[in-house]
């Protein structure tokens, strides 16, 4: 058994750092994807902040939805992730990866970190974009560690789900659609631009099963400040829903090199 974990753990770790060099080699993705999260905090955050429509309590609406758009960001990246799964397979690269003497499942799990790596990329720059901003932030070094271990665990969720979805439809016309029909509708059934308890009560039910939803939870407390009485159970949700996830994309991966 410990030599079968010391082989998962050493293959996801080999499979992730294959995925941080492929975006040494083209990192303008990163700064074009930063686009759309600026924009939600520059204009729709200012404009909302004026109107002071949603309640955040003491805190002003720009610096409220500054969490949620991490985690925006960091979904849009990681949900889209499968692309590059199927782009591989028809690349004939993926065979290759599949012919080294690693678990399959350390593939499914090094490639989710490698999403989570690419997704730590957003948080610096629109956390750099706060600061120019001067939004009221909890600057602690704790706080933005643990932010920044909350968007790694939140990107292998997604990133696993979007590997799963890969597997399943094969082609990249298909997996863009899916791509595009689940990503909005996981951002606003989350608490990501406005409170749980402002919403109906049917969308109150989505979000409480919106993985994003815990991810906003976690960001919002870290980064907020106050006290998170609910982070342990935040944490087991979105840790128990990686597992399980991971665990289902395993037995899939094989299939999309078929």
């Amino acid at each position: 058994m410990p030599e079968a974990i010391g082989a998962y753990l050493v293959g996801s770790l080999a499979v992730a750092e294959m995925e941080i060099r492929k975006l040494r080699h083209d990192p303008t993705e990163l700064f074009t994807r930063a686009v759309q999260p600026a924009l939600w905090l520059l204009i729709f955050g200012q404009a909302f902040s004026r109107i002071r429509a949603i309640p955040t309590g003491n805190v002003d609406y720009q610096t409220f939805m500054t969490p949620g758009i991490l985690a925006q960001s960091m979904m849009f990246i990681a949900i889209f992730y499968g692309l590059s799964i199927i782009w591989d397979r028809d690349q004939g690269i993926l065979q290759k990866l599949l012919a080294m003497p690693v678990p399959r499942a350390a593939f499914v799990t090094g490639k989710a970190l490698g999403a989570g790596v690419r997704a730590l990329a957003q948080v610096v720059i629109i956390l750099l974009l706060a600061v120019v901003l001067r939004l009221d932030l909890r600057w602690h070094l704790g706080r933005v560690a643990l932010s920044m271990l909350t968007v790694v665990v939140g990107a292998s969720f997604f990133a696993t789900l979007s590997m799963i979805f890969a597997a399943l439809v094969k082609t990249r016309e298909r997996f863009m659609g899916i791509g595009q029909v689940i990503t909005m509708p996981l951002f606003f059934a989350s608490n990501a631009l406005y409170p749980i308890a402002i919403m109906p009560t049917w969308l109150q039910l989505l979000a409480t099963v919106n993985p994003l939803s815990y991810v906003v939870n976690l960001l919002r407390g870290y980064l907020l400040g106050g006290a998170m009485p609910q982070a342990g159970h935040d944490w087991l949700v979105l840790l128990g829903a990686t597992v399980v996830i991971q665990v289902i994309a395993a037995k899939l991966y094989p299939r999309i090199v078929i």
